[in-house]
């Protein structure tokens, strides 16, 4: 018996709450899984899982020792890792879940350089706009712009996604321009329905402050949607700067209300304080730190240009 596979499988059953889950993120069979707890359970004795038709959950000896048994797996993969490393480099997979805002246009050159940099590592990225767990959906780590789920996750934050109302030229001419947050309601809009304010929109200017809340009549999770829908001259549409950046140095969009700021997110890795991929996780999260921490170029464009100030007016 492997201790650790046995200790992992475990681990993997209690983050995904199924068998069936965890054999997906282990990349095993279901038996495999079943029969690795099953090996640990009768070495130590007890159950460590509650098993129905319907879930998987913890019992009394499993909830008081997963903890520690996945700090367990994070300290052998990092030993194992540090000893790799002093002799070659460091192997093994790495699951990234990020957004499709960032990683369009933005992302994968900087994994070619990663991956030339350190070829044992094998990335599986799976990309979306979902506020996950990465403990709970078997991620080592997610690229997000909101805060962590729980406190067992920390966050390491990159850069500020700052966002600006822009439309085409063609709809500017037929329906004009706005000149103030609330002139919005005289325009068809298209925004992104990811955001926790949902339909309330804060703007500053210096001390001023102004919040309205906006029904558009599209309201997608896609900002590539958004920009797309802007460009064909469909309406006045917000997205971030690091998909509109592009379109407004091209002309194809106008920035509106450059004088007033909306608030903007951190996007940070986040990442389990125990992680069990050690040092493969930090040279991924060290690398993307190392690229895009402060100002990031699509933004320094806009500040060339006056379309954004020097700093963002409120960060949350």
């Amino acid at each position: 018996m492997d201790r650790l596979q046995t200790i992992e499988a475990f681990v993997a059953v209690a983050d995904a709450g199924s068998f069936a889950a965890a054999a997906q993120q282990l990349r095993v069979a279901k038996s495999v899984v079943t029969s690795r707890v099953q090996q640990l359970e009768e070495y130590v004795g007890a159950p460590l899982l509650h098993r129905t038709t319907r879930s998987v959950k913890l019992t009394e000896l499993g909830e008081a020792y997963v903890k520690d048994c996945a700090e367990l797996l994070g300290r052998s993969s990092a030993l194992l890792d540090g000893m790799r490393r002093a002799q070659h480099s460091p192997e093994g997979k790495l699951r990234i879940h990020a957004l499709p805002g960032f990683v369009l246009g933005h992302l994968a050159n900087e994994l070619q350089i990663f991956q030339q940099m350190n070829p044992g590592i094998n990335l599986d990225l799976f990309v979306s706009d979902n506020v996950i767990d990465p403990v709970k959906e078997g991620f080592d780590c997610t690229l997000q712009i909101f805060s962590p789920a729980s406190e067992e996750l920390v966050a390491r934050k990159m850069f500020p996604v700052r966002r600006v109302f822009c439309a085409s030229p063609e709809y500017l001419k037929q329906h004009g321009t706005p000149d103030n947050p609330r002139n919005l309601h005289e325009h068809r809009l298209g925004l992104y329905s990811g955001y926790q304010t949902r339909d309330r929109w804060d703007f500053y200017r210096g001390q001023e402050a102004i919040s309205i809340y906006l029904k558009p009549p599209l309201l997608t999770n896609s900002v590539h949607v958004l920009a797309e829908y802007g460009c064909a001259g469909a309406g006045v549409v917000c997205i971030p700067t690091l998909v509109a950046s592009r379109y407004l140095v091209s002309g194809e969009l106008v920035p509106l209300l450059t004088d007033w700021e909306l608030s903007s997110f951190w996007l940070s890795a986040i990442y389990p304080l125990t992680s069990r991929r050690g040092l493969k996780l930090q040279l991924f999260v060290n690398h993307l730190m190392d690229r895009f921490a402060g100002t990031p170029v699509w933004d320094q464009v806009l500040i060339e240009r006056g379309w954004l100030s020097q700093e963002p007016a409120r960060l949350i």
